[in-house]
C-alpha cells in the first residue's frame, strides 16, 4: 500500500534539513501543503531519498518550497528531477496589460478584424459560387437527381406565402412616391408627371429592389436558420454519410426556388406599387384610374420592364447563396445560428444594393435610360 505523503525536520551541523516521505501525488498528500508553507527560515537542504512517487503537484510543492528557502534539492530520482525542472521553467511571471490601448489602435485593431473577416467571407461566398456551378452543372446532366418536390415546397414558402407582404408594402410605397412626387411637383404645375416618377421608378428599380431585400429578410434569414440548425444537429454529416450530397439536397432547391420567384414577385410587386400611386392620384390629384394607366403606358418604356426582370433572378441568386453559405458555416452552439442568420441577411442586402448600383450604370451605358 502506497504510504502517505509526510515530512521530517532536522537541524545538524551542515543545516536545516526538511525531507520528504512516502508518496507526493495528489492523492496521497493530505496537510502536506499547509505544513510545507508554514516552514519558516532557511532550510540548507530538501532530501527526496525516500519519496515514492512524485506528481506535477507534488513536484510543485518540492518547487515551491526550495524556492523560498533558497534550498538544495538532494536525493530525488531521475524522473523526480526531470518534473521538478519542467515545474520549475513554467514557474514564469505572466505579462498583464494593465494599460487599456489607445482609442485610436483600438479603432484600427477592429477595423483590420472587420476587413479580414470581410475578405474572408468573400472568398468563401466566391468558392461556394463554384460549388453551385458545378452542382449545377451536375443537374444538368442528370435531370432525375432535381428533387422536384423539394423545389415546388421552396417556392410555396419563398414565393406564395410572401405574396400578402409583398403585395401590402409594394402597394404602401407606391402610395408614399406617388405623395412625395405629388408634393414636390405641385410646385411647378407638372402633378401630371407623378405618373411618370411612379411608373418609372417602381418598374426599373424599386419594385425588384424592395422586393430583394424583403427576400432577403424573410427567406434568405430562413435558409441560413433552417440549415444552421441541420449543421448543429449534425444532420448535414449525417447525409454525407449515407452518400446523400447536401449541395443538390438542401441547397439548390432553396437557389432553384429563389431564382425562379423573384422574377415573378418582383413584376407583382411593381404592379402593387402602381396600383397604390394609381389609388393615390386618384384620390389626391383627381387623376381618374383610366388615365393614369393610358399615361403610364405611354411614358415608361418597356425596357424599364427589361431591367427589371433581369436584375431578379441575380438578386434571388445571391440572396439563397448567402443564406445556405452561412447555414453552413454554423459550428458550436444555437448562438451560432443567429450569428448567421444575421450575417445572411446583412450580407444579401448589402450585395444585392451593390449590385443594383452595377446594373444601373450598365444599363445606362447601353442607353436604356
Amino acid at each position: 500500500m502506497t504510504q502517505s505523503a509526510d515530512l521530517i525536520e532536522s537541524n545538524d551541523a551542515t543545516g536545516r534539513t526538511v525531507a520528504f516521505t512516502g508518496s507526493l501525488a495528489l492523492a496521497q498528500l493530505g496537510d502536506l501543503p499547509n505544513r510545507t508553507d508554514a516552514i519558516e527560515g532557511d532550510v540548507a537542504r530538501i532530501d527526496l531519498t525516500q519519496v515514492t512517487q512524485i506528481d506535477t503537484i507534488g513536484a510543485w510543492i518540492v518547487h515551491s518550497l526550495a524556492k523560498r528557502t533558497q534550498a538544495e534539492i538532494t536525493g530525488a530520482s531521475d524522473d523526480a528531477m526531470r518534473l521538478i525542472d519542467v515545474v520549475s521553467r513554467n514557474d514564469q511571471p505572466l505579462e498583464t496589460r494593465n494599460v487599456p490601448p489607445h482609442p485610436i489602435v483600438r479603432i484600427l485593431e477592429e477595423v483590420g478584424v472587420a476587413t479580414r473577416m470581410t475578405f474572408n467571407t468573400m472568398i468563401g461566398l466566391l468558392g461556394f459560387l463554384g460549388a453551385v456551378v458545378i452542382t449545377s452543372f451536375m443537374l444538368l446532366r442528370h435531370p432525375s437527381r432535381i428533387r422536384l418536390i423539394a423545389v415546388v415546397q421552396r417556392i410555396e414558402v419563398v414565393g406564395i406565402s410572401a405574396l400578402f407582404i409583398i403585395g401590402l408594402m409594394s402597394f404602401l410605397v407606391g402610395i408614399v412616391i406617388a405623395q412625395q412626387g405629388s408634393v414636390q411637383l405641385e410646385q411647378f404645375g407638372m402633378e401630371v408627371l407623378t405618373v411618370n416618377l411612379v411608373g418609372r421608378l417602381t418598374f426599373r428599380e424599386l419594385g425588384v429592389l424592395m422586393t430583394a431585400i424583403m427576400v432577403a429578410g424573410r427567406s434568405g434569414s430562413a435558409f441560413a436558420a433552417q440549415i444552421g440548425t441541420m449543421q448543429l444537429n449534425e444532420e448535414v454529416d449525417a447525409m454525407r454519410t449515407i452518400g446523400v450530397s447536401p449541395m443538390e439536397a438542401l441547397v439548390m432547391p432553396r437557389i432553384m426556388a429563389a431564382v425562379i420567384m423573384m422574377p415573378l414577385l418582383g413584376f407583382y410587386a411593381s404592379v402593387m406599387a402602381v396600383i397604390g400611386g394609381a389609388f393615390l392620384c386618384a384620390v389626391s390629384l383627381d387623376i381618374p384610374p383610366v388615365t393614369f394607366f393610358q399615361r403610364l403606358r405611354e411614358v415608361v418604356p418597356l425596357t424599364d420592364l427589361y431591367i427589371g426582370l433581369i436584375k431578379a433572378p441575380v438578386f434571388g441568386l445571391i440572396i439563397a447563396i448567402a443564406g445556405c453559405f452561412q447555414g453552413l458555416q454554423v459550428r458550436g452552439n444555437a448562438e451560432e445560428v443567429g450569428l448567421r442568420t444575421t450575417a445572411a441577411v446583412v450580407q444579401a442586402i448589402f450585395i444585392v444594393i451593390v449590385l443594383d448600383a452595377i446594373f444601373a450604370v450598365f444599363f445606362t451605358w447601353l442607353g436604356w435610360k
